[in-house]
């Protein structure tokens, strides 16, 4: 795998010269001696995080690790990379999240990641390529089931767009990048560093909030009209997209269809719904985005993806966020009964009850007499006497 060109980086999902990105590009840092690893090359680099090629030593395999730069030193930032760390380490058993391997500090003090290796991302295939719509579907069903498990864990992304969606060395798209990730739950969050205007909401750029469910739907269906499109929902194929006049379409949410003949109705409306102006308009939730998506597919005579989605249990789970922790961490408290242990109980508790019930319901039988047995024991004894008597007076 070359090393990306412009400074993007294919595995930590910043995308420096993706249009309305605010990133800027540079040059990666000096790789950090980890123990138990051995450097290889650089991926890439981001506003916030160089990615390398290393090979770990046991197991022997090669990963992609995001390393905080030694430049950076603002707490904040700090944080965040710690909560992508903290979020990752969480969701990513989901089939369709990054796996991170582990997390520490390096000799000289910069924070690292170590996630999977995957080779390229969807944001150097939609613009080069145009995505068939089979996958396009399926990516977007697994990116919505990916959001909502982060969502029902009280976790938002916040940076959902086509380069965050990274293709793993088996061809399955998974999501990448909770670096600017915050809680459901927390009532202030902190400011946010980096903003992907193309797929940001209208009530994100005006600052009305920094991040919710609705707009993490617009950006998924900001997310999936790029893949069909070939460019962002609001760039002008012939016209101006400077960066302000983006936002403005983006504000007023003059959505156009994808122009693509093979994108059927029904699609473009779930995409136009996903991106209403108005909050309450859209999807109830990413869950929602993903059903719609599959009536699609079955409409089409398409193979329908399964949703992924975690146990009732654990996913329904409240989220409790941790506002003195230094590194802004949220943490699920999940009450766990074992069914074996359940099913026990409610065995236990109906023997007992019918064990009541017949104790109130049945006179007890009346205890037998002793005396026959007696008076049987006795007669055999004389009976044996005789017996014994008469043989010894015939010898």
């Amino acid at each position: 795998m070359d090393v990306p060109a412009h400074g993007q980086c294919v595995v930590g999902g910043y995308n420096d010269h993706e249009l309305g990105g605010d990133l800027v590009s540079r040059l990666p840092a000096n790789p950090p001696v980890l123990a138990g690893f051995t450097y290889l090359r650089p991926l890439g680099s981001g506003g916030f995080a160089d990615v390398f090629l290393y090979e770990q030593n046991l197991p022997r395999r090669q990963v992609a690790v995001k390393v905080l730069p030694t430049e950076v030193s603002d707490p904040e930032v700090r944080r965040m990379f710690h909560a992508e760390a903290d979020a990752l380490a969480r969701l990513s058993a989901h089939p369709s999240i990054v796996t991170i391997h582990q997390a520490s500090v390096s000799a000289d003090g910069r924070p690292y990641i170590v996630m999977e290796l995957c080779p390229t991302s969807m944001g150097q295939r939609y613009r080069t390529e145009q995505l068939v719509l089979p996958e396009v579907l399926n990516t977007g069903v697994k990116m919505a089931c990916a959001l909502e498990t982060a969502h029902r864990a009280g976790v938002l992304h916040r940076d959902v767009k086509p380069s965050n969606i990274l293709i793993t060395e088996y061809g399955t798209p998974v999501l990448s990048d909770f670096g600017i990730a915050a809680s459901l739950r927390v009532a202030n969050p902190r400011e946010v560093f980096a903003m992907s205007v193309p797929w940001s909401a209208p009530e994100v750029l005006s600052t009305s909030t920094v991040g919710s469910i609705s707009s993490e739907v617009w950006a998924l269906g900001a997310t999936v009209y790029s893949l069909l499109a070939g460019r962002s929902p609001f760039e002008l194929p012939n016209g101006q997209n400077g960066l302000e006049q983006i936002k403005q379409r983006i504000v007023r949410a003059a959505h156009q269809p994808t122009g693509r003949w093979d994108v059927p109705a029904q699609l473009e409306g779930v995409l136009a719904r996903s991106m209403s102006l108005v909050p309450r308009d859209r999807h109830a939730s990413a869950a929602d985005f993903a059903r719609d998506l599959q009536q699609i597919q079955r409409l089409n005579g398409l193979p329908e993806t399964p949703l992924e989605l975690a146990a009732a249990g654990w996913s329904s789970a409240p989220a409790e966020f941790d506002a003195d922790s230094d590194f802004g961490v949220t943490r699920v408290k999940v009450p766990h009964t074992s069914e074996r242990k359940k099913a026990a109980a409610v065995n236990l508790s109906s023997r007992s009850a019918e064990s009541d019930t017949t104790s109130l319901s049945h006179t007890p039988p009346a205890r037998r007499s002793a005396w026959p047995w007696v008076v049987a024991g006795l007669v055999g004894t004389v009976t044996i006497g005789v017996v014994v008597w008469l043989l010894l007076g015939v010898l």
